[in-house]
């Protein structure tokens, strides 16, 4: 039981030490902070903006279904539709997907080209480089071959620079 025991808490803990669980952690923490400041940065610059044309709290933008919305006692009768918070929303989400996007997905898009690109070109030379090797020594072997003469042992042979067999080239 305790040898059990001990390989879910030895499992636990790889999956904790994992470097991509702590770094979908890093990553949930930052992105609550930077919720913070993009929410900051809706209500206190975007929605003055838009609100601009109307009332300057985009917030407060809504329309009533049934009958007209009258506040009785802080509560509003009839059904009303904040459709002024679903815009603030939106454009908190819009700005934050930019941001991640311009800001962080497509530079590192660019750098993973880029590594890619390299990486490609270094196998491109490995491979050239390999087949050059091959290629001289075929030609060092097809050399020797030519040097050695015919296998057959006659000197007379009509092999290319064939010297017989005594490793010496004729003049004539």
């Amino acid at each position: 039981m305790a040898e059990k025991k001990e390989s879910l808490l030895g499992g636990f803990k790889a999956f904790l030490m994992r470097g991509n669980v702590i770094d979908l952690a890093v990553a949930v923490v930052i992105g609550a902070a930077f919720t913070n400041i993009v929410n900051s940065v809706v209500k206190g610059i975007i929605n003055p903006v838009v609100g601009a044309f109307g009332t300057k709290d985009l917030e407060s933008y809504s329309s009533c279904i049934k009958d007209t919305c009258v506040v009785v006692n802080g509560e509003v009768q009839g059904i009303q539709i904040q459709w002024g918070l679903v815009l603030s929303a939106v454009l908190s989400f819009l700005i934050t997907a930019a941001v991640v996007y311009f800001l962080m997905v497509l530079p590192m898009a660019k750098i993973l080209a880029k590594r890619a690109a390299h990486e490609k070109a270094k196998e491109g030379v490995e491979e050239v480089m390999e087949i050059s090797e091959l290629e001289v020594l075929k030609e060092i072997r097809d050399h020797l071959v030519a040097q050695r003469g015919p296998t057959t042992g006659s000197a007379s042979g009509s092999g290319s620079g064939s010297g017989g067999g005594s490793g010496t080239h004729p003049t004539s």
